[in-house]
């Protein structure tokens, strides 16, 4: 099979798999250490969390900025181009609202948010 580079191609890739969108989701609402995206997505292993970060940092989506100071300290955000990305999180968090709601599907409280 031939592979295309399109548009919806280039996006799965960027961003596509399990964990990336919400990665994404919970560093545009703030900078984030390690730990705190284990308490947010508590089934998430360490391996993954950690190449999907780099994949995403890669790709250009976020920053990791590591601070000199004892323990170390490593923060994760979004650079500009992953702001750019919060307008499709919010598409894909209403439509995902819309959806659970028209299939009668049981769901967690709201997480979507109003984002700048």
């Amino acid at each position: 099979m031939k592979s295309l580079n399109t548009g919806i191609n280039i996006f799965m890739n960027t961003v596509g798999g399990k964990w990336k969108c919400l990665i994404l989701f919970f560093l545009s609402q703030k900078p984030m250490r390690t730990k705190e995206f284990y308490i947010l997505i508590p089934s998430i292993t360490q391996k993954v969390l950690t190449d999907q970060l780099k994949q995403l940092e890669r790709d250009g989506l976020v920053r990791r900025e590591v601070y000199k100071v004892v323990p170390p300290k490593v923060e994760y955000s979004l650079t500009e181009l992953g702001q750019s990305f919060v307008p499709v999180l919010n598409t894909m968090c209403e439509w995902g609202t819309t959806y659970a709601v028209e299939q009668n599907l049981e769901r967690q409280d709201q997480i979507c948010r109003h984002h700048k």
